[in-house]
């Protein structure tokens, strides 16, 4: 049967039965007139679905409400819903998406126009996309220069530690440590540490799932001596910007390069993989998922021309440089 409307307090409602489904909501209208449309529109909404399949009506508001009920990332979203808001999602097209982060970011860089509008807009469209409900969209990002972040060493690490207070000192260390980024190190709670283990846990965030990490002594001690301070997490700060500003005096105090702490996650997978430990591991150990990236992004070099002798300093080559019994005796090479 069509849809019905009827009165639930002020508000109008209706239900009823389209192509075979039930369908029953509030049109949160008070006035009969403008409820009696809503219900109308709704019931072809409904039909329109049936006949040429969700894709046809399906809207960015409904993609990003499925989205959010998944309980999938939320971070950047605001900006992007509002922006195409109702607009139906087949509507919206690849040089379309490009043009929304122009319009919404028209100063920022590139990298923030890939990462605030164009990541987050394909993120809602394609997960409505593997529910079938719309075609998956692709879309090219905005070149990004490429810029190398330092990464820690142990001794900008030490230093940086003599100069800090003991909770900064303590998560500068354990970023450095396990390979966690600053957001995942400060949502660890004490509940999430067993130190006579010397393990932790690093909880789920937005971006990487929960993992288990060891905690070298250097980083145990350090923790053991942290007051516990009742409401906050173990390195005492909830939020990346509550320590910016005594990061940055910190680091000016102690006279080191300016590094910021996902430099620690850099300092993890180059001195991982300088002292042997695979990739495919270290990016296990680190929590990353896409070894290539790992090794792209977070890895390396060691900086230096004259590293190329010790290619006869190895047991493969040493052969190759002493010279022969044969030769010794002859005086010949």
């Amino acid at each position: 049967m069509p849809l019905r409307i009827y009165r639930r307090g002020q508000i109008w409602h209706y239900r009823g039965t389209v192509a075979g489904r039930r369908v029953r909501g509030s049109t949160g209208a008070a006035d009969k007139d403008i409820a009696a449309r809503i219900a109308a529109e709704r019931e072809a909404t409904e039909w329109k679905c049936n006949l040429d399949g969700p894709s046809a009506v399906l809207t960015f508001a409904q993609a990003a409400l499925l989205y959010r009920a998944a309980g999938k990332p939320t971070r950047f979203l605001e900006k992007v819903e509002d922006h195409w808001k109702d607009t139906p999602i087949k509507e919206i097209t690849a040089s379309g998406v490009r043009a929304m982060a122009m319009a919404l970011y028209p100063d920022a860089s590139n990298a923030t126009r890939n990462r605030q509008a164009i990541v987050p807009c394909l993120a809602i469209i394609n997960n409505a996309a593997e529910s079938d409900l719309c075609a998956r969209l692709t879309v090219r990002r905005f070149k990004v220069e490429k810029k190398i972040k330092s990464p820690f060493t142990v001794e900008w690490v030490e230093t940086f530690c003599r100069h800090a207070s003991p909770h900064l000192g303590a998560l500068a260390l354990f970023m450095f440590a396990t390979g966690a980024r600053i957001s995942e190190a400060l949502a660890v709670e004490w509940e999430h540490v067993d130190l006579q283990r010397r393990t932790a846990i690093i909880p789920r965030s937005k971006i990487a799932e929960q993992r288990k990490v060891q905690l070298p002594p250097r980083l145990v001690v350090a923790m053991a001596n942290l007051p516990k301070i009742e409401d906050r997490p173990v390195f005492f700060y909830r939020k990346r910007g509550d320590c910016h500003n005594l990061w940055d005096k910190t680091v000016e105090r102690a006279g080191l390069k300016r590094l910021t702490p996902h430099s620690g996650r850099h300092g993890f997978a180059t001195t991982i993989l300088r002292n042997g430990i695979d990739p495919k591991t270290g990016a296990w150990l680190g929590g990353w998922k896409n070894i290539r990236h790992f090794m792209e992004t977070y890895a390396h070099a060691i900086e230096d021309i004259t590293l190329n002798e010790r290619i006869f300093d190895t047991p493969l080559t040493q052969p190759l440089a002493r010279p022969s019994r044969k030769s010794r005796k002859t005086g010949t090479s």
